[in-house]
């Protein structure tokens, strides 16, 4: 048997008992097709069917199998419930449209989102965080007083006040006519001025009435001009980035709103569906691909490819050391590391000024003993005087025996033995 829910016994035509299932507007809401006002605008134009059969009301309900068809295509099932944070820069208006055409909160989402509503709204030059949500039942209990969800707000006013008057706003306050529930006002910081003061105040709250922190404060004498939802029961606005969205996991969900979400509509499994990633703009991609430069060959496989004006490496010889530059002069050879140096013994080798025939001045001279020579007359022309050594005389021929040795004597300065 096929179900019909506009056959119904006892009724009118059209009407499904009030006990049956879930509204038909509410399924197609769930499911993301549009919102409850327009599901009931697309029922009137006749877009909307069940089972093959064109609704004429928006009265009507629909179990488990119905089959529900928009312009002929069919509906998909409502996904489980999901929630998003999201940071409301100041400039946006919190709907789905705007009647004069200013920028709004669902326009300046990233693809690839569910179609979301928001839990409550900021109004236009407020910013900070607001969640967003695609099942409306959760929405409405997150905004309910009743839910004893606080919100806490960081304004920034104009005016002298002191902390006293503040804290009456505890016990709550009534301005034009509206009542306003307790509200709790702390001064952060004042700034004096000539003509006024700028004040930060921290505000928390369990109401979400239209406009209620500036109109509260202007009641007192602060003029707010600016505004900043920092949290909003246990989700905070934290670092999240102005424009940007994070959906909160799928375990959050169960854990805080068990109560409030049916058992079929809990989300399964641990983490988000959605990630935003990091943002390429098209000038970015577009410039990526005209600069890179690929290496051709299969040789180059595997090595990374270098944009345009970037230095390249130079290619490396195949001994592994760079050849040398034109006019460099040729290195000295290197001693062996397996070759020791030769060993010596501690005072054998003597300071360099005493091998180049200096004295060193760090050491106390020594007397050296000098054989007396004879004198063999004067010194030939253009010769030194005699010394303590005699005359000087031209060396013997190489390879004759006893021919003196250059430079100081060895064994620390001393003559040659008699």
């Amino acid at each position: 048997m096929v179900h019909d829910p506009l056959r119904t016994p006892g009724g009118d035509e059209g009407q499904s008992p009030e006990g049956g299932g879930e509204r038909i507007a509410k399924a197609l809401a769930r499911a993301g097709v549009a919102s409850r006002r327009e599901v009931e605008r697309l029922i009137a134009e006749g877009r909307v069917a069940i089972n093959g059969r064109t609704l004429a009301t928006p009265a009507v309900r629909i179990d488990a199998g119905d089959i529900l068809t928009v312009d002929g295509e069919v509906v998909s099932e409502a996904e489980p419930v999901r929630l998003f944070r999201y940071h409301k820069p100041s400039g946006l208006v919190t709907s789905h449209k705007d009647p004069q055409g200013r920028p709004t909160v669902f326009q300046a989402l990233p693809p690839g989102l569910p179609r979301l509503i928001s839990v409550g709204r900021l109004d236009l030059a407020t910013e900070g965080l607001l969640l967003l949500t695609n099942d409306g039942g959760l929405a409405r209990s997150l905004e309910l007083p009743s839910t004893g969800l606080v919100r806490r707000y960081r304004a920034r006013a104009f005016g002298r006040i002191t902390q006293d008057r503040l804290d009456a706003l505890k016990s709550g306050v009534t301005v034009e006519g509206v009542r306003y529930g307790p509200i709790e006002a702390v001064i952060d910081k004042a700034r004096d001025g000539a003509s006024g003061a700028n004040l930060w105040i921290s505000v928390t709250l369990s109401e979400g009435k239209n406009r209620e922190v500036r109109k509260v404060l202007e009641s007192v004498g602060l003029k707010v001009n600016r505004l900043i939802r920092l949290a909003y029961g246990p989700f905070a606005l934290s670092t999240l980035p102005p424009g940007e969205i994070e959906e909160v996991g799928p375990r959050v969900i169960r854990e805080l709103f068990s109560d409030l979400i049916p058992p079929e509509d809990l989300p399964k499994g641990d983490k988000p569906k959605w990630s935003r990633r990091a943002p390429v703009s098209e000038k970015r991609r577009e410039g990526a691909g005209e600069a890179i430069v690929s290496a051709e060959g299969p040789e180059t496989r595997g090595r990374p490819a270098y944009k345009a004006g970037w230095a390249r490496p130079k290619p490396k010889p195949p001994g592994g050391r760079p050849p040398p530059k034109p006019g460099t002069p040729k290195p000295e050879s290197r001693q062996p590391e397996s070759r020791k140096p030769e060993s010596r013994k501690p005072g054998s080798r003597k300071p360099d000024a005493e091998r180049a025939g200096k004295t060193d001045i760090s050491r106390p001279a020594t007397a050296a003993k000098v054989r007396p020579v004879k004198s063999s007359g004067s010194p030939p022309a253009g010769g030194r005087p005699p010394g303590p050594r005699g005359p000087n005389r031209s060396p013997p021929p190489a390879g004759r025996p006893g021919a003196p040795r250059k430079g100081p004597p060895k064994g620390g300065g001393r003559g040659p033995r008699g």
